[in-house]
């Protein structure tokens, strides 16, 4: 197995290599159709990640095991691919979906800009206020004089 690239992006201007050590593929049967090879050919990838071995600084690390709590196990991260019938194309797939999850996790948060509704919003909400308690006064009943 060859080292996984994760092309340039936010956080890693110069893109980032994961070592083939780091990265374990296992193979299991795929449910779904697939002929009468089904039973037979161990389609389903499922490739892990040791988080620990990512050539990344501290900080960044840090930022991927939080952003990706939900995925890991300990400090593993665990994708799995089975939408093809091929496993090699499984394999691209998992790797692919690994590249991507990490390069995300590694881009900083942007803080929100703070901005400021704009008059038409601003007249629109009003306007729709009115309307709406207008509705609820044609509920009421006559007044009696």
């Amino acid at each position: 197995m060859d080292d996984l690239r994760v092309m340039p992006g936010p956080g890693i201007p110069r893109g980032l290599i994961i070592p083939a050590s780091a990265l374990v593929e296992q193979f299991s049967h795929a449910s779904g159709p697939g002929g009468q090879g089904v039973n037979t050919a161990d389609s389903r990838v499922q490739l892990s990640v040791d988080l620990t071995l990512l050539p990344l600084p501290d900080a960044q690390r840090e930022r991927v095991v939080a952003q990706l709590a939900a995925r890991i196990s300990d400090t593993t991260l665990i994708v799995t691919a089975s939408e093809h019938r091929s496993q090699l194309r499984n394999r691209m797939a998992a790797r692919e979906r690994v590249a991507q999850l990490i390069r995300e996790a590694v881009a900083p948060e942007t803080p929100r800009r703070a901005t400021r509704p704009t008059r038409s919003s601003q007249r629109r909400r009003l306007e729709a206020k009115r309307s709406r308690s207008e509705t609820k006064q044609n509920r009421r009943p006559p007044a009696s004089d």
